[in-house]
């Protein structure tokens, strides 16, 4: 049901008859006036038990978005989701199964606006040498492999939504550029299966938003961020690291797609 802005003409307003852009699908509420819409927003965040997932959520709710909380431990993913007043949703980005439920629940509750990946694991921490196939699988299918996953199993319900969006989180650490700039932190490190994992992602980003050009899919670096990730030693705090996505599923589905940003805008791949 739409409420309309007090400063609406009877011309403005899709309630009274008017043209202004429908927002169709059952069960958003909103507000709109000559030079802003908003209506309710529907977000499910993988990985949103701690970190940059917990605080994306945090700051989406706060924005009044609807926030589907998953996360694979459920004791840990009801729990956040009980602290910051969002729903919960047992989801393994490793497993098909686990996916297509969390789907099948949250389409059960009315469907899908903004679907967030950011589950990922950066370790093992060894050195190259030493990394084994076993390694490789198990960091590709957790960061790269779940975004085939998930995207597959969740593009159903966005393309119910009037203004679907998926947002990929990445990192600058799989930008050609930021890994070959000697004045970037990107070009200190060395971790073959992380980095490249996110190049990846971006990669996969860019594909995905030519196949699904009725979408905004665009991938968001958070930065070098205090995080379980790197022992906390990141400069940024975690509000600081979601900038990126928060600014993406901020958007009501307007804007360009196949980007890769970070806080500071448009970023180098």
């Amino acid at each position: 049901m739409w409420v309309c802005h007090a400063t609406q003409s009877h011309s403005e307003c899709p309630v009274l008859g008017g043209t202004a852009r429908p927002y169709a699908r059952l069960g958003l509420v909103g507000t709109i006036s000559a030079t802003h819409t908003r209506f309710m927003t529907t977000t499910l965040i993988t990985g949103a038990n701690k970190s940059l997932g917990y605080e994306t959520a945090r700051r989406l709710i706060e924005a009044g978005h609807t926030v589907w909380m998953a996360a694979r431990d459920p004791e840990r993913g009801r729990r956040a989701a009980d602290a910051l007043g969002g729903q919960f949703v047992q989801l393994d980005v490793t497993s098909d199964d686990s996916v297509a439920a969390a789907a099948e629940t949250v389409a059960a509750a009315g469907g899908l606006d903004v679907l967030i990946k950011n589950a990922g694991i950066s370790r093992p921490q060894a050195p190259a040498a030493e990394l084994t196939a076993a390694d490789a699988l198990a960091v590709y299918d957790t960061n790269v492999v779940s975004i085939v996953r998930v995207t597959n199993a969740f593009v159903p319900l966005l393309r119910s939504s009037a203004a679907p969006t998926v947002i990929n989180v990445t990192s600058g650490l799989g930008s050609f550029a930021h890994v070959h700039d000697a004045e970037r932190i990107e070009s200190k490190v060395n971790a073959p299966l992380y980095t490249s994992s996110k190049a990846a992602v971006t990669m996969l980003t860019v594909q995905y938003a030519r196949a699904l050009p009725e979408m905004r899919i665009n991938a968001a670096d958070p930065g070098y961020t205090a995080t379980d990730f790197n022992g906390h030693s990141g400069p940024q705090t975690v509000t600081e690291g979601t900038d990126a996505v928060v600014e993406l599923a901020s958007r009501g589905g307007a804007g360009p797609t196949g980007t890769f940003i970070d806080r500071s805008g448009v970023a180098p791949f």
